[in-house]
């Protein structure tokens, strides 16, 4: 950015491309690091925390920022791709500084921080943050959108950022993200502190934390669940895929599980407590037990219908199951199973009972790890039923299930460990 160009609100940063000089991209802006100074001095902005293709967050120092532009930031092409450590003395932008609390100097009154604009000092290669971008009136919730004059001040008309804020809240944290990817935004959550990771999670909605704790390590969703009301993290779990929260129920004390579960909806306390009575690593244990099931009598758009719904994962929208009734898992005797690209290929007047593949065995519950993985090889399958000795569907194993419980326990945190300052083409 030259000197004298406009200045830039960090919400614009969040997620933005990083490009070398020769056009490859090397990551994407999640946060900003500056470092407040004594007096009235406005912060400096010392870097970016740039996310590789690894998921490792690295460092870039502004002084290696060649230009921030049409909707990128471009680096001089040279990243020291060591692992992003906060200092004491640096504070991050989106998981410290906004939503925060500050004071009008002027007036002595309580406003909330919006956004923050940063700007590149005249013939220097320095950026400082120069205004602050802020709301009157009092702090908005999860449910309630805080109203009240919104308006952009001098840095040197606000105070309080120095101090150490209890009650921070996520509003507008949360709008910077709001564009993520479940995956990515529990990645953010993961490098928040401990009482900023709360503050998100009490903000954001049943569905949208349910989907996050569903990528979020063990050690993460234990904390996030254990500072919920007990009524909310009730909701939360019942909003989750039955296998995921299963897992994670399975990991808290008998007491707590049971508590839990005695708040919960009767039909989807059964679910988990039939899940959890399976080993974990068998097709019992990995199943969910919401597959799309259909009667023998439904035609083809009606089943066209049901995978069409956009909560559905694409493992489970990718066939269904027909069988007799009741169609509730455990269903009546399971009949077969059809593939969506069947069903495409059919009139939407057919019977789904017409199209049956009936040639497959379905898993049984007791099946271990390694035969249903071999299952999946063997066949090209992204999901199977799973039937027990009475013929009755129990649910469906989907890949991805598979996948999270063969990869190493850390997956979801592994990176290349590189600690030598190298080229993004790695020279």
């Amino acid at each position: 950015m030259a000197a004298g160009a406009p200045r830039i609100f960090v919400s614009h940063l969040s997620g933005v491309a990083v490009f070398d000089p020769a056009g490859d991209q090397v990551g994407r802006v999640r946060d900003l690091v500056v470092m407040l100074r004594m007096g009235q001095r406005p912060p400096r902005l010392l870097g970016l925390v740039v996310e590789l293709a690894t998921r490792r967050r690295i460092f870039l120092p502004m002084t290696r920022v060649t230009a921030i532009q049409s909707g990128q930031v471009i680096t001089t092409g040279v990243l020291n791709v060591r692992r992003f450590e906060q200092r004491p003395t640096e504070r991050l932008v989106f998981g410290e500084l906004l939503d925060r609390r500050v004071t009008l100097t002027e007036t002595g009154e309580d406003v909330t921080v919006l956004d923050l604009s940063v700007h590149q000092l005249p013939a220097r290669r320095e950026w400082e943050i120069d205004r602050v971008f802020v709301r009157k009136g009092r702090k908005g919730s999860a449910f309630r959108r805080a109203k009240g004059e919104a308006l952009t001040v001098e840095w040197t008309a606000v105070t309080g950022f120095s101090l150490e804020e209890q009650g921070q809240g996520a509003e507008n944290l949360l709008a910077t993200f709001e564009q993520l990817r479940a995956a990515d935004l529990a990645n953010v959550l993961h490098h928040l502190s401990s009482k900023r990771r709360a503050e998100v999670a009490a903000a954001l909605d049943d569905d949208r934390l349910a989907d996050v704790l569903e990528e979020l390590p063990e050690d993460d969703q234990i904390e996030i669940l254990g500072k919920l009301k007990e009524e909310r993290a009730a909701d939360v779990l019942e909003a989750m895929d039955p296998d995921d929260a299963a897992d994670l129920l399975g990991e808290l004390p008998t007491d707590e599980q049971e508590r839990l579960l005695s708040l919960m909806q009767p039909g989807d306390a059964a679910d988990m407590r039939r899940l959890m009575s399976y080993e974990e690593r068998t097709a019992g244990g990995l199943m969910t037990t919401e597959p799309i099931v259909l009667r023998p009598d439904a035609s083809v758009a009606d089943a066209l219908a049901r995978v069409r719904n956009p909560d559905l994962s694409p493992a489970l929208a990718a066939q269904v199951y027909v069988c007799r009734p009741p169609d509730d898992t455990p269903t009546g005797k399971y009949l077969g199973t059809v593939h969506f690209q069947r069903l495409l290929r059919e009139p939407p007047p057919s019977l789904v009972s017409s199209i049956l593949d009936s040639d497959l065995q379905p898993l049984d519950p007791e099946a271990d790890l390694p035969a249903i993985a071999g299952f999946f090889a063997t066949y090209d399958m992204v999901a199977a039923p799973v039937v027990d000795e009475a013929g009755a569907l129990l649910g469906a194993v989907t890949v991805d299930d598979v996948l999270d419980h063969m990869l190493p326990e850390d997956w979801r945190e592994t990176e290349f460990h590189l600690d030598e300052e190298v080229a993004p083409d790695g020279s």
